[in-house]
């Protein structure tokens, strides 16, 4: 495994960070769900390929995915060797004030994801989604004190507007609150519109990209068909993905991505990785796993050797620069 710092800060991570929204999901999903004994393997096995960052969030099977890493990894390791990443901002309830980004539900918020997490703070905080009332400067005011408490050592925003991350740099800077040192949005080899504004705004002002659906929902696995389904039951369940999520271009990125595989006697899903780490923003792209070979195969890709310009040129060539029809 190999490790990187995460931004332009002293946090150090692994080149994988495994993902939770599978956690606490079992009976909610036809495809994964795991509960705290069946994620306990996962946990295992990929502390044992050198993943030391592991990403959740609160809203994520409404807590039970933090209750479940509290419950299993915080028990696999000393709290210093591993890196916990959660998220915050997206509705819970219908209750008052148990959604966005004001102070009174930031504050409610980190309190009770510590005590699920059963630790005393987080890596890393993230911005899940703003909202639409809380102005920038209240909100990055109280990650600040947050941060001075000791909850929480660095923050991040996740899916939203360049400019709008943009503001989040600018008003901490000016305030001299904690700064965003990740991003955590939607990019891979068939989703690349963040290239022209936010990738380029994280690379610029020392924002580590944490990517989720580096796969593309499993799509660049390379066991889709054009008809609809697969070989998976993600491919076969995932009310999320339908036929036409995907465009001809994604089929033709996806057959490189074989070709380019099998020349290089690696799976579709290795080279996919590979393509994000050519990127200078990239940091870890966060990546769910229902199986634990998913887990052992991230891991060794991160010690393959990396993408030739062509191989790179030829997975990009077919891409058609226009808003995805898919999900986000």
């Amino acid at each position: 495994m190999k490790y990187v710092q995460l931004g332009r800060s002293g946090l150090t991570v692994s080149r994988v960070c495994l993902g939770g929204n599978s956690w606490g999901a079992k009976g909610r999903r036809a495809w994964a769900g795991f509960d705290a004994s069946d994620s306990a393997p996962f946990f295992k096995r990929a502390l044992e390929r050198g993943i030391n960052f592991f990403d959740t969030a609160d809203v994520y099977n409404f807590g039970a995915s933090e209750t479940v890493m509290g419950e299993t990894l915080m028990t696999y390791a000393p709290r210093e060797e591993i890196v916990i990443s959660t998220k915050v901002g997206i509705k819970m309830s219908d209750r008052p004030n148990d959604s966005g980004l004001g102070a009174k539900h930031l504050m409610k918020s980190i309190d009770a994801q510590l005590k699920r997490l059963k630790t005393d703070y987080v890596d890393l905080y993230e911005v899940h989604r703003l909202d639409a009332v809380t102005p920038v400067e209240e909100f990055m005011a109280t990650l600040d004190r947050i941060v001075r408490s000791g909850k929480v050592r660095y923050i991040g925003g996740s899916t939203m507007p360049a400019w709008k991350f943009a503001q989040m740099i600018a008003v901490a800077e000016r305030n001299n609150f904690a700064r965003p040192v990740a991003m955590q949005n939607l990019h891979n080899l068939i989703q690349r519109e963040e290239e022209r504004e936010m990738n380029a705004l994280c690379l610029d002002a020392g924002v580590g990209l944490i990517p989720y659906s580096p796969l593309a929902r499993g799509f660049l696995a390379g066991n889709r068909t054009r008809g609809g389904g697969g070989q998976t039951e993600r491919s076969k369940n995932d009310a999320g993905v339908k036929p036409d999520s995907y465009r001809e271009c994604d089929w033709k990125i996806a057959d490189e991505l074989k070709a380019i595989a099998s020349a290089r006697g690696a799976k579709p899903t290795q080279v996919a990785f590979l393509w994000l780490w050519s990127k200078p923003y990239m940091a870890a792209p966060v990546m769910g796993a229902t199986k634990l070979d998913q887990i052992d195969e991230a891991a060794a890709a991160a010690d393959m050797p990396p993408l030739t310009a062509e191989e790179i040129a030829r997975l990009e060539a077919p891409y058609q620069w226009r808003p995805h029809p898919g999900w986000n």
